[in-house]
């Protein structure tokens, strides 16, 4: 015997071997379709009786093996069922003779046959045959399983009367003398008539251990197989479950009667916890063995096999079986050992295919054991050998599918998101593992696979590689992504497993976010006073603890300042490359929801093991709303990733989720006078400052040109302009400026790219009387007349103004132009003015501002707008 049978376990010595085959060209998915029904049948009360047989079914038995019968009854195969297909009555005859012939080849042990024939129909399947099952097709056959237990019914009638045959038979004269194959080149010429032979069967069948478990005689030819074959007794008697968890799919069986429950196996219990026999019973427990002891005997059986070079199927099985009984037992240490010994049974010259499967099963047992390590170990091995160099065609699937079930034993995991918090497992290892995923899945023809592979070793090892495996590896990623590029979909492999996308959130490592604001001239103001506002106040409160917590949440989130449709908003990240060799990465962009947004990608190269590093990315929102900045995207090596900021780890960053408010008109203010230095102010966060200079005389007049452009995209329907002279020491002054606007307010609405001109006349005149020093007051202080450009005014409703109110007066100018209007208006450099504005930062005025924008009076002038 050369090829073991690694399912066996110890309740297989209480079954019937019964092979199914098929005869002729049968689709293999039927084949296995009705086989898959005929096992079901796996044990049989049988009727008139109060036994119960077990069956063992193979699809699949080597006729050498078969020749171990007597030393071991299970390895008989006692039964045949063949499937076969015949559409023609003309088929039959070949049919028929197929089946007889493959009965030929079990005929010394053979007990009985069935032939189940699909698709014949006519006189000869209306024929009743007790060897013949008809069956139109493979769907219309519902009694399978009946014909099935009819047919094991009758081995057991045969196998019974057998055994009242050698019980009642004393003279020796059928009793044959049992040895195992390897002997009987000793027994070659030997006298079979001699008084001396039939004296020595007669010796070895009184020698032979004799174990009756539910119906079935279990016996051995040696010593060693007696020892096995009583441990196989005891192990049943222990634990009736069975050690292989084959019990739990039998299924009662059809035939059995009514009052089937109330019959009993010797030895079995009754309803109310009382065996039936308890003689019997207490006799079984006398003769088995103990728990203890069944391992004992089992190392016994195994030592003697060891002796016999040609045992060595036999005491491979017997490892198995005794690993099997040591794991329920939980004593895996001593399963190891057994195990051990398998490894090192030398078996003779095994196939290819003979290989993988011993070591897949060797892994399986390890596994069952707790080992899983040694599992997985023994498991790539098998991988391995599928595409060793001596087969012709290499079995790379069969190589790709054991290397997956690998990584549980090596604590490895496919998806990322297990990668958190310290590493587990041996990284050499696992990488090696990763770099086989790789090179199997590329033999495969499945780049994609590599592809994402590659990426998951790249992002999950980067700390366990050195400078040059990082070189390799990024250089090995590259050649994969230019054939098949890398990206963010969900990869599902043909057994349903599902390998999810690997973003690369350290290439490079993102150590905090933040959104910034707007530029001052761009950013938006509340009017205050509006009537929106007042509502909101006046609205009614009504108190829900849910309703708090929730908008504490939000607003623990949301950031203080807004954003504006159609204006480029920025976010700066903080990132730094741990690779030693410049890192490129291209398309990076911006990852939000809540709005429409259109991001704006960049491209950036950043220094070998730089350190932090700063990176603007920015972006458009189109519609408003609230917006959420997720994360970000990049393309690095080939390969696309959407970086969430969720999954990153140490990110500090002050808040993700910004208003966006509707579009707002965009002003810009030009003069005709010189820019001149800034003056230095201080001003309030809806105020921007640019100055330009003019010097008068006293009752000198000059003409001011001042051009307002609409550079937004929203109509200008309104505007609100004031003046006002200030000065920081209560001086005497007069008045200075004096302006027309019924020209301006012609040109309204102001479309985008539209521009209107305003004349400002400007005066001085100044009243010296009574102050020795002004004059030289005036060239230490000054007056000032400060303002702004008219930038980005809320969309708020203005109180509406009189038609008929005047557009001058002494003091100041207002000119109403309907709603969104933006007041314009100077106010006094004295210190209470300046404590209650607060100070902004410094005006981007390149982007708003043309030379020219403001003028001073004598000293210094600014223009300032005031929201």
């Amino acid at each position: 015997m050369s090829v073991p049978d690694y399912m066996q376990c110890a309740e297989d010595h209480q079954t019937v071997l019964v092979v199914v085959q098929p005869v002729g060209i049968v689709p293999e998915d039927q084949f296995f379709k009705i086989y898959k029904r005929i096992a079901s049948v796996s044990q049989v009360n049988i009727r008139d009786s109060q036994r119960l047989l077990y069956i063992r079914y193979r699809h699949h038995y080597l006729p050498e093996n078969n020749e171990w019968g007597d030393f071991q009854t299970h390895r008989k195969v006692v039964g045949l069922v063949s499937i076969t297909t015949c559409d023609t009555v003309k088929e039959w005859p070949q049919t028929a003779e197929r089946f007889h012939g493959q009965k030929e080849v079990y005929s010394s042990t053979l007990y009985d046959s069935r032939l189940l024939v699909f698709g014949l129909q006519g006189e000869i399947a209306e024929q009743q045959r007790t060897d013949v099952a008809f069956y139109p097709s493979f769907e219309d056959c519902s009694d399978v399983e009946k014909r099935v237990e009819d047919f094991v019914e009758s081995i057991f009638i045969v196998l019974e009367s057998k055994r009242l045959d050698r019980a009642t038979d004393k003279s020796g004269d059928k009793i044959p003398l049992l040895c195992v194959p390897f002997e009987k080149k000793d027994f070659v010429g030997l006298d079979t008539d001699s008084r001396h032979y039939k004296k020595r069967c007669q010796d070895q069948f009184q020698s032979v251990w004799m174990c009756e478990i539910s119906s079935v005689v279990l016996s051995a030819c040696t010593s060693p197989a007696a020892l096995e074959g009583l441990c196989s007794a005891s192990v049943i008697f222990h634990y009736p479950g069975g050690t292989a968890g084959k019990t739990a799919g039998r299924r009662p069986s059809i035939s059995q009667a009514a009052d089937a429950g109330k019959r009993h196996r010797p030895g079995a219990l009754t309803a109310n916890g009382i065996s039936a026999d308890t003689s019997t019973e207490i006799g079984r427990a006398k003769n088995c063995l103990s728990p203890e002891d069944i391992i004992e005997k089992y190392k016994e059986a195994i030592s003697y096999y060891g002796k016999y070079k040609s045992a060595g199927v036999i005491e491979l099985e017997a490892c198995v079986k005794a690993v099997r009984v040591l794991a329920i037992q939980k004593r895996a240490r001593e399963a190891s050992e057994f195990l051990q010994n398998a490894v090192y049974i030398n078996l003779g010259q095994l196939s290819e295919e003979e290989k993988i499967q011993r070591y897949s099963i060797l892994s399986e047992l390890y596994e069952l054991i707790g080992f899983h390590r040694k599992s997985a170990f023994f498991k790539r091995v098998a991988a391995m050998q599928c595409v060793a160099p001596t087969i012709p065609e290499p079995g790379w699937k069969a190589c790709y599918k054991l290397l997956l079930e690998t990584l549980p034993g090596y604590s490895l995991s496919l998806d990322p998101k297990d990668f958190k918090g310290s590493h587990r497992g041996w990284a050499a290892v696992q990488m090696r593992l990763l770099h086989e995923l790789v090179y199997a899945s590329r033999r495969m023809g499945n780049p994609a696979l590599s592809v994402r592979h590659l990426s998951f070793l790249l992002q999950t090892m980067l700390d366990f590689l050195s400078d040059q495996e990082k070189k390799e590896v990024t250089q090995s990623l590259e050649n994969y992504t230019s054939k098949c590029p890398g990206g963010m979909e969900v990869i599902t492999l043909p057994d349903g497993l599902k390998l999810p996308p690997v973003p690369f959130t350290k290439l490079p490592i993102v150590r905090s976010v933040k959104l910034l604001n707007l530029p001052v001239s761009l950013r938006p103001h509340k009017v205050k006073g509006l009537l929106g506002q007042n509502m909101a106040t006046a609205s009614p409160f009504i108190y829900s603890p849910i309703l708090l917590h929730n908008r504490s949440d939000e607003r623990s989130k949301k950031i203080d300042f807004q954003w504006v449709q159609g204006d480029v908003c920025e976010v700066q990240l903080m990132v730094y490359n741990p690779m030693p060799y410049e890192l490129r990465v291209e398309n990076m962009g911006l990852l939000t929801s809540g709005v429409e947004f259109e991001s704006l990608p960049a491209a950036l190269s950043l220094p070998a093991e730089s350190g932090l590093y700063p990176v603007t990315l920015v972006g458009v929102p189109r519609t408003g709303g609230n917006i959420t900045v997720n994360g970000y995207h990049t393309s690095v090596f080939g390969v696309t990733s959407d970086c969430l900021l969720d999954g990153l780890p140490n990110v500090k960053s002050s808040g993700c989720l910004v208003e966006v408010i509707p579009s707002l008109p965009r002003l810009q203010l030009s003069t005709s006078l010189p820019r001149s230095a800034p003056v230095a102010q201080p001003m309030s966060k809806e105020e921007l400052s640019s100055s330009v200079s003019v010097q008068l005389f006293n009752g000198e007049t000059q003409q001011l040109t001042i051009t307002l452009e609409n550079i937004g995209t929203e109509e200008i329907e309104g505007l609100e302009l004031t003046s006002k002279t200030v000065t920081t020491k209560e001086k005497v002054y007069g008045e200075f400026l004096s302006w027309e606007m019924e020209e301006a307010l012609s040109h309204l609405p102001l479309k985008p790219g539209q521009s209107v001109t305003l004349t400002v006349s400007m005066k001085v005149k100044l009243d010296f009387s009574g102050q020795e020093n002004l004059l030289q007051d005036l060239n230490d202080d000054g007056i000032s007349v400060t303002g702004l450009p008219i930038s980005s005014p809320l969309r708020q409703v203005l109180k509406p103004r009189p038609e008929n109110k005047s557009v001058s007066s002494e003091s100041d100018l207002v000119l109403a132009m309907g709603e969104c209007a933006k007041p314009f208006s100077a106010h006094s450099k004295d210190s209470q003015w300046g404590s209650d504005l607060d100070s902004v930062d410094s005006p981007d005025h390149d982007s708003l501002l043309n030379a020219g924008d403001d003028f001073f009076l004598v000293a210094q002038c600014n223009w300032m707008l005031h929201e």
